[in-house]
C-alpha cells in the first residue's frame, strides 16, 4: 500500500511538474514539491554543481591571513558560478538572497520557477528549506530569582574543568572574541552585559558587526499568528525570543560581583539569532555561518574578516525527524569546512538523544569532522543519561563523536528578565568548550587561526574517562571512546600546554604526507600521498622547538615507520624532508 501511495504521488507530481527532461525532476527534494501542495510560492534552496569547499589548513601566518583569503574567495567563486541563476531571477523579479560561505542560493517562488532552475546543468539540487525546530531542549529548567545568592562563587562546571585555576595567572580570556548563534541574546543582563564586544559604556554602543538577525520572517509554525515573536524580525539589537541562547553565553563569559557563570569572563562576544523560538530554517543556520566569517554592518553592507570570532558556540541540533536528511547535510558540511578554514573553532553540541543508544550523534552539526562536538557529563564526571553517543552511523562514516565531555547537568547562567536557572543538556556543555579556547588563545595568541592545534591540545590535556559499552568497533574501555571522546576537558593542563605552542612555518609543496595512525601510541608511519618523492629525514619536536628524534634515510622509500613507545602523552610537531623541502605538522600521542 505504501509503494502505491508513492506511485500514485510521483505521476500527480509528473502532471504538474512536466520536463523535457525527466532527469531534472530528480534534483528536486520530494519533500519540497509537496509543500506546493498547499501554497503558491515557496522558499527553497538551490545548490549548485560548481563548489569550493576550503579544506585543511591554509598555508598562512595569521588567523586574519586565512579569513581574508577564505572570504575572498568564495565571495569570487559565487559571483562567477551565480551570475547566470541571478540574471533569471532578477529578470523575473523574484525573491532571493545569494550566498558565498556555500554555492547556494535562498529562492521563493512558484512552482514555475522551480522548473526552470531543475533543467540547468549547473544546478546540482533543490532542497526544501522549510522550518524545524533544532533547539536543544534543556532536560531540567530551574529558575531562581535571586540574582545575590551566589556571592561570586565559581559555578561546578568552571571549577571541575578547573578554568578558576587559570584564572588565578590572570588570564580570564581577554583578548579574544567568542560568538554564539542560538535563540538570540538578552545582552543588557548585568553578568555578559559588559562583555559585548558592541558595549563601550552606557553611553556608546554600536551594534555594528556585533550582531546579526538571521530571522526574517515567522518560522515557527506550532505557535499562532495571535502571538508576536517578542523580538519582533530583523531586530537591530540583541535580543532573546527563548532564554535558551542567554543561557550559553552566560556560561562562556558571564560574570558580575555576585555571579560566576561564565569560563572566560575576560572574552568580549558577538552573535546572531538563528531560531525563531526554537525554529530555524537550513539557510538561516547558513546565514549565520556566513555572517561570522565576515561581519556586517547593521544593514549587511561592508564585510569585514577582521571582525571575526576566534570561536563559535553551536547548542542547536537538527535530525532526521525535525527536517535535516542527506538532502541539506552536504551543504551544511560545506559551511563548517569553510568557517574551519578561515580560522574559526566551531564547538557544536553532540544532542540530546542518548536513550537512542550508540549511534545518536545523528544530525549537523555535530556529526561533521570539521566540527568540535561536545557531549554532557554531570558534578560526578558520569556521562548524562541524556547526552548522545557516537560513533557517525547516519552518514555511513563512522566517524568517532563526541570529540570531548564537559559539564552539562544543572547548570546555572542567566536567563531573560535578570533570573537565573538550572537547565540541563549537551547545549550547556559546549559553551564550557568555546571559552576554554578563549583562555588558550588568551594565553598564547600565536594560536588564533590555528584550529587543528587548539583542538589536539585540548584531546590531549583531557581527564581520560572510560566506560563499559562498545560501539561499532569503538571499545568503551579505551581512549578515545564513543561515549566520552578523549574525555573531560581540563582547563588548567590545555592552557599550561597552549603556553608552550611555538608556531611552525609551513610551505605549500608539491608532497603531502600521511601519518597513520594519529593520535598514536607505538608506532607511526609517514607515507608520501602526493610527489612520489623519497622521504630523506624524520624529525619529531616538542611545542616548544626541542627536538626529540631525528632519522636519516637514504633507502628512497615513500613510506617510512618510527618507534613512538618513549613519547609521553601530548602533542608534537613533526618536520619530514621530501626532496630538498620540508613538510611540517602535528602528531598527538595517546
Amino acid at each position: 500500500m505504501k509503494n502505491l501511495f508513492t506511485l500514485i504521488f510521483l505521476f500527480q507530481t509528473l502532471a504538474c511538474f512536466p520536463f523535457n527532461d525527466p532527469s531534472a525532476l530528480s534534483k528536486v527534494d520530494p519533500a519540497l514539491l509537496k509543500e506546493f501542495n498547499n501554497k503558491s510560492e515557496v522558499e527553497y534552496v538551490v545548490v549548485l554543481k560548481d563548489k569550493l569547499v576550503l579544506e585543511g589548513t591554509l598555508h598562512f601566518n595569521t588567523k586574519l591571513a586565512k579569513g581574508n583569503y577564505v572570504y575572498n574567495m568564495l565571495k569570487a567563486h559565487a559571483r562567477k558560478t551565480q551570475e547566470g541563476i541571478l540574471h533569471i531571477l532578477k529578470k523575473e523579479q523574484v525573491e532571493y538572497h545569494a550566498f558565498w560561505v556555500v554555492n547556494a542560493i535562498r529562492v521563493k517562488s512558484d512552482i514555475d520557477m522551480v522548473r526552470r532552475l531543475a533543467v540547468r546543468k549547473d544546478v546540482e539540487a533543490i532542497i526544501s528549506n522549510a522550518p524545524f525546530y533544532a533547539i536543544q531542549t534543556p532536560v531540567i529548567e530551574r529558575y531562581n530569582t535571586s540574582i545575590s545568592s551566589r556571592n561570586g562563587t565559581p559555578e561546578w562546571g568552571i571549577r571541575a574543568i578547573h578554568a578558576d585555576s587559570v584564572w588565578s595567572t590572570g588570564n580570564t580570556g581577554q583578548g579574544v572574541v567568542i560568538a554564539g548563534q542560538d535563540t538570540g541574546y538578552e545582552w543588557a543582563l548585568s553578568p555578559i552585559k559588559s562583555r559585548y564586544r558592541g558595549y563601550t559604556d552606557e553611553d556608546h554602543t554600536d551594534h555594528n558587526y556585533n550582531w546579526f538577525d538571521a530571522i526574517h520572517h515567522k518560522q515557527a509554525i506550532t505557535i499562532p499568528d495571535s502571538i508576536p515573536n517578542p523580538c519582533g524580525f530583523d531586530s537591530k539589537e540583541p535580543c532573546d525570543d527563548h532564554n535558551h541562547g542567554t543561557h550559553t553565553m552566560g556560561t562562556m563569559v558571564g560574570q558580575d560581583d555576585e555571579n560566576s557563570i561564565g569560563v572566560a569572563p575576560g572574552a568580549r562576544w558577538i552573535a546572531c539569532r538563528n531560531m525563531d523560538r526554537g525554529w530555524g530554517s537550513i539557510t538561516s543556520y547558513i546565514e549565520c555561518f556566513e555572517w561570522f566569517i565576515a561581519p556586517t554592518a547593521l544593514d549587511g553592507t561592508n564585510p569585514d574578516p577582521s571582525k571575526a570570532p576566534h570561536v563559535i558556540n553551536n547548542s542547536w541540533y537538527c535530525n532526521q525527524d525535525e527536517g535535516c536528511n542527506l538532502s541539506n547535510f552536504g551543504i551544511m558540511e560545506e559551511v563548517v569546512k569553510n568557517v574551519k578554514a578561515a580560522g574559526i573553532v566551531v564547538v557544536v553540541s553532540a544532542g540530546n538523544d542518548g536513550y537512542l543508544g550508540c549511534g545518536s550523534i545523528n544530525g549537523p552539526a555535530a556529526i561533521f569532522e570539521p566540527s568540535f562536538s561536545v557531549g554532557a557529563t554531570g558534578i560526578d564526571t558520569l556521562i548524562a543519561g541524556f547526552s548522545s553517543r557516537g560513533p557517525v552511523t547516519i552518514d555511513s562514516s563512522f566517524r568517532l563523536k563526541p570529540n570531548v565531555v564537559a559539564p552539562g547537568v544543572n547548570v546555572r547562567s542567566i536567563v531573560r528578565g535578570g533570573k537565573y536557572a538550572n537547565f540541563s543538556g549537551t547545549s550547556m556543555a559546549g559553551p564550557h568548550v568555546a571559552g576554554l579556547v578563549a583562555l588558550m588563545i588568551s594565553a598564547n595568541p600565536k594560536l588564533a587561526g590555528e584550529v587543528e592545534v587548539i583542538e589536539d591540545i585540548i584531546e590531549s590535556t583531557c581527564l581520560p574517562l572510560t566506560s563499559t559499552i562498545d560501539c561499532a568497533g569503538f571499545e568503551g574501555d579505551i581512549v578515545p571512546n564513543a561515549i566520552y571522546g578523549y574525555g573531560l576537558v581540563d582547563a588548567w593542563k590545555a592552557v599550561e600546554r597552549a603556553k608552550s605552542y611555538i608556531p611552525v612555518s609551513v610551505q605549500d609543496i608539491s608532497a603531502n604526507i600521511r601519518v597513520i595512525p594519529n593520535p598514536v601510541q607505538e608506532w607511526v608511519t609517514f607515507s608520501v600521498e602526493k610527489g612520489n618523492l623519497p622521504i630523506q629525514s624524520i624529525e619529531i619536536y616538542t611545542l616548544d622547538g626541542k627536538q626529540l628524534f631525528k632519522s636519516d634515510y637514504s633507502s628512497g622509500q615513500i613510506l617510512q615507520t618510527i618507534d613512538t613507545g618513549n613519547l609521553d602523552h601530548g602533542i608534537y610537531m613533526y618536520r619530514i624532508w621530501v626532496g630538498d623541502r620540508p613538510v611540517t605538522g602535528k602528531l598527538v600521542k595517546m
